[in-house]
Parts: C-alpha cells; sequence; structure tokens
C-alpha cells in the first residue's frame, strides 16, 4: 500500500550536501575570516595608539609627581621618601628641565641604563607602530626613557621606567581587541547570512532542485520551476530556466509524437505496399485498353502509385530521422513543375496553376526529391486557398525561377489567405507549423530538411492577405577538381 500511495523515494532527487561543502558553511566561514583579516588590519594602529596613550598617561602622572617633589625642600624629603614616590610610580629617575635648570631624581646614585628612548611629542606613526610591535613581541625585560611636553608650564619632563607594565597592559588591550574582533566577525557573518541565504541561498537550492526533479521526469508539468517576479539575476535566470523547461518539456513531446508516428507507420507500411502493389497490377491493364482517354491517364496513375509507394517509405524514413542522401543531377525544371501540377490538378478544386519556370531552367538537385518539396509547398498553398469559396477571389499558384551564378532561386507564390501567426512563428517545426486545423506541419519540416540537404534554403519571403511567397534557393553542386581534370583528359 505504501508503495502505491506516492513515488518512488528511492529514486527521488536528493539536495542532501554535508555540511562542511555547504554554501552556508562556506560563506559563513569566509565572513568571518575576513572580517578578521579587517581587524587585524586595524590591530597594529590600534595597540599602536594605545602604547602612546599610556606613555603619555604616565608621562603627565610623572610631571604632576615631579611638580610635588621640586616645591619641597631636599632637605626634608628623605631618601626613603623619594624612592617610595617613585616606585609608587613605577619610575626608576624622573628629570625635570625647567630652561637652564635640571633636577634629577632617582631611586639609585647612578642612573639605570636606558634600551629605548621614546620622545611623546614627536613620534611618527610609522615609528610609533614600530615601537609598539618591537615592545609586544621583544618587551619586557628593557628600560625605557620617555620625555616630552606634559601641560602647559613650559617645563620639559623625563621618566626611566622599565617597560614591563606596558607590556602587560598592551597583552591585556590585545586579548580583549581580539574578542571584541571575534565577536563582531561573528555578528556580521550572522547578519550576512541570514540576507544572503534568503535572497540568494534559498532561490539558489530551490532551482537546483527543480533542474533535478526535472531530470527524473521531464514529461511531467508539475516539475517545471515556478519563476518568481525578482527583477533581479536570480528572477532573470529562474525565468530563463522555466523558459528553457518548457522548451526541452515542448520539443521531448514532438520527438515522441515523431516516434509514435514512425511506429505506427511501420505497422501500417506492410500492408500499404501490398494495397499499393495491387493497385500497380490494375493500373498496369488499364494500360492495355485502347481507349485514348484512359492511355492519357494510366501514365499518370502509375507515377503516383510509385510515388505514394516512396512516400510510405519517406515519412517512416522522416520519424526515424534517416532521410537518404540527394543524387543530384541536372534536372529540367519546367516538366518536374508540370508534374507537381498535373498531380495537383485532379483535386485543386478552380485553382489557377502557373508554370512560369523556362524551358532551358536547369537545376543540379535529386529529381525525386525536389519533386517532394515543390509537391508540400504547391499543396499547402492549394489547400489553404480551396479553403475559401467566395467566387470573386482570386486563386492562384506560380512557380517561377531565376539563376544568380551558381546559385538557382526558385519562388511559390500563391495568392492564399496567408500564414496565420502561430504557423511564421513555429515555421518548418512539425506538429506546430501548420496553418489549418487538424495539420500536422510536416509537409513544410520536410521539405525543409530536403532542401537543406542539398546545401541550400528554404525561406519564407512573404505572407500578407493575398499573397505568400516561399523562396527555395539551392546552390550547383561544386565540381571536383579530380573529375574536372579526368573530363578534360576524356575530351
Amino acid at each position: 500500500m505504501d508503495a502505491q500511495a506516492g513515488p518512488d523515494k528511492r529514486n527521488a532527487p536528493t539536495l542532501d550536501v554535508p555540511l562542511s561543502r555547504g554554501l552556508s558553511t562556506k560563506l559563513l566561514l569566509l565572513t568571518i575570516g575576513f572580517v578578521l583579516l579587517a581587524e587585524v588590519l586595524i590591530f597594529v594602529p590600534s595597540i599602536a595608539s594605545f602604547r602612546m596613550r599610556w606613555l603619555e598617561e604616565r608621562l603627565v602622572a610623572t610631571a604632576a609627581v615631579a611638580s610635588l617633589l621640586v616645591e619641597v625642600d631636599p632637605a626634608d624629603l628623605t631618601r626613603v621618601a623619594q624612592d617610595e614616590v617613585l616606585m609608587s610610580i613605577g619610575a626608576k629617575a624622573i628629570a625635570v628641565r625647567d630652561g637652564d635648570v635640571s633636577r634629577l631624581l632617582s631611586i639609585t646614585e647612578t642612573p639605570p641604563e636606558v634600551d629605548e628612548h621614546v620622545n611623546i611629542s614627536h613620534t611618527g606613526t610609522l615609528e610609533s607602530m614600530t615601537g609598539a610591535v618591537d615592545t609586544l613581541i621583544f618587551g619586557g625585560s628593557r628600560m625605557m626613557r620617555i620625555y616630552g611636553d606634559a601641560g602647559e608650564s613650559g617645563k620639559k619632563f623625563e621618566v626611566v621606567m622599565p617597560d614591563y607594565r606596558l607590556r602587560d597592559a598592551m597583552l591585556v588591550f590585545s586579548r580583549n581587541l581580539a574578542l571584541l574582533a571575534l565577536a563582531i566577525s561573528l555578528f556580521t557573518a550572522t547578519l550576512v547570512y541570514s540576507t544572503i541565504n534568503r535572497i540568494m541561498i534559498r532561490p539558489i537550492r530551490a532551482m537546483t532542485g527543480s533542474m533535478l526533479a526535472f531530470s527524473q521526469a521531464p514529461d511531467d508539468p508539475s516539475r517545471l520551476i515556478a519563476a518568481s517576479s525578482r527583477k533581479d539575476e536570480i528572477g532573470v535566470a529562474e525565468r530563463e530556466l522555466a523558459e528553457m523547461q518548457g522548451r526541452l518539456q515542448q520539443m521531448l513531446g514532438e520527438q515522441k509524437h515523431l516516434a509514435d508516428l514512425g511506429l505506427a507507420v511501420s505497422k501500417i507500411n506492410h500492408d500499404m505496399r501490398n494495397t499499393l502493389a495491387s493497385a500497380q497490377l490494375i493500373s498496369d491493364r488499364l494500360a492495355q485498353v485502347k481507349d485514348p482517354a484512359v492511355q492519357a491517364f494510366a501514365p499518370k496513375l502509375l507515377r503516383a502509385l510509385d510515388r505514394a509507394a516512396s512516400y510510405s517509405e519517406g515519412v517512416l524514413a522522416y520519424g526515424r530521422t534517416q532521410e537518404a542522401p540527394p543524387q543530384r543531377r541536372r534536372v529540367r525544371l519546367k516538366y518536374l513543375v508540370d508534374e507537381v501540377f498535373e498531380l495537383l490538378g485532379v483535386d485543386s478544386s478552380g485553382v489557377e496553376l502557373f508554370n512560369q519556370v523556362e524551358a532551358d531552367f536547369e537545376i543540379d538537385a535529386d529529381a525525386e526529391q525536389f519533386y517532394r518539396v515543390l509537391t508540400n509547398l504547391s499543396r499547402n498553398a492549394v489547400q489553404a486557398m480551396s479553403g475559401e469559396t467566395e467566387r470573386a477571389l482570386v486563386r492562384r499558384l506560380t512557380i517561377s525561377a531565376e539563376r544568380h551564378g551558381s546559385v538557382c532561386r526558385v519562388l511559390v507564390a500563391d495568392t492564399g489567405p496567408g500564414l496565420p501567426v502561430k504557423a511564421r512563428e513555429n515555421l518548418f517545426s512539425a506538429f506546430r507549423g501548420s496553418a489549418r486545423s487538424g495539420g500536422t506541419g510536416l509537409g513544410l519540416a520536410i521539405a525543409h530538411e530536403l532542401v537543406r540537404a542539398h546545401s541550400g534554403s528554404l525561406e519564407l519571403v512573404e505572407s500578407v492577405g493575398g499573397r505568400t511567397v516561399f523562396a527555395v534557393t539551392v546552390p550547383d553542386q561544386p565540381i571536383r577538381l579530380d573529375e574536372a581534370r579526368r573530363g578534360l583528359r576524356q575530351a
């Protein structure tokens, strides 16, 4: 019961993609990586700015302490008190310069050896960033001399202090900055992922699912994608995919129709050939009748039966897309057109037939195949004009030809109602290019295929009410050089 309740799940298309290879995961990881990369690019300027602010704050604090120490009488300031003041601000020595007067306060009698000098007032951006990286990587055990202006007193202050406190502060700042960058990257990645997933990944996943479903059953109309009304590239892709699936489904239907036609013709072909064989025997006996009228129609009947037998084979070959290559010869086109008109004259229903091809006009073509081309074009024109019953209307079919160098151009013109819009849009398409109700459109399709086999072209030159013109253009067969030389030697 379950197997009959729905389609086979084993053959159903699937969109299961490993999480590590999905577009969503890639998008999320790329966004996080790009944001972190941006944070890395601003990390060095940020840590350099933090270092300079920290040093400036220490110099300002030192200036305040130094000002108090300067105001105190040295006799009242013991060595122990002086050392305690210096240790409270983390300094080894403080120097105050006021004009030409300089005073040094130090924990030890000998000032400590300095490893790095930093001028707060005159440190450039590049020098600041270089110093920050140097302190962060190699600092922690070095002595720094910091000097510059601190306030508006006009005094210059110098402080000598170890850099381990600065490095510890920079490490804490770096940790906080890294955590903040990670939080920002996660938040940004979430927003970007949510937005792009909604406007891109979901529609792309839907199109992928539609293509997989369509590939499983291309003849099922329910498998066609439902295009949205979006105006962006995704909307254009959806509409193009829907149109492509529709055209492909229509083409598959036509191919199936052709396959069914070939199968049906193959089934009846055997019996039809037997029937035509019997008709040919009867026509042979009619040829022996001495009546002049019978003698006049008997050869036409024989040719018609022969062509009917070959046409049954031709329709079968078309259904299997196996048309024989043309056997091209020089043919007098006027006599070929006369044969077409003789066949159409039996049931032309008052249509006037005019053969305007000159008697000496020759065309390089397969006589039988070109006869079929002209017959299909002419029969379509006669059928279109036979549906009109008004006596005042002119119903005329004219075939003419002209030569331009090595190219022959044959015009088939009629005074019918013209081709409808649908027939013009689907010209030369089997089962879609018919100009009348119930037609198959095979006539134009077969004619088009035969003309192309001659390296020529079949085109609709004009189609308005009262005039429809088809042009068949066939180039002469190129002469092979070895054959031309052989002919010259024989001559």
